[in-house]
């Protein structure tokens, strides 16, 4: 029997259509953990139906507080502004910080030897 039957399920009976992530990579990242040894179906399934919530809360809370909406589209800095203002994005700042150019950052370390040295 084929692993996908006629309804959209797979052989654990898990409906595929209701998530849009790939189960395998989100498997992939989890194996990644030594943590993890062994993942159970149902887990994997949460876990990759949580993370497509999270980020689609991410880029709609982006969009809406961002430059995007006048022209329709998302950007890098919409997603870095909201997790740094926003206290429930607080966590990414690391992960999305704000862009700036290579002479601002020189002058901000030039600046931060200097009261260092002070």
């Amino acid at each position: 029997m084929s692993e996908k039957s006629v309804e959209g399920k797979d052989e654990r009976g898990v409906n595929n259509k209701t998530i849009s992530l790939p189960v395998s990579r989100v498997k992939l990242i989890m194996k990644s953990s030594p943590d993890v040894s062994c993942i159970n179906q149902d887990a994997l399934f949460l876990t990759t139906k949580a993370t497509e919530l999270f980020v689609q809360h991410l880029a709609l809370s982006s969009y809406n507080n961002g430059s995007g909406k006048e022209t329709n589209t998302l950007s890098y800095s919409d997603l870095a502004n909201t997790a740094e203002e926003t206290e429930t994005f607080q966590f990414l700042t690391d992960i999305l910080p704000k862009k700036i150019l290579a002479s601002d950052y020189l002058k901000s370390l030039e600046q931060m030897e200097e009261d260092e040295e002070n």
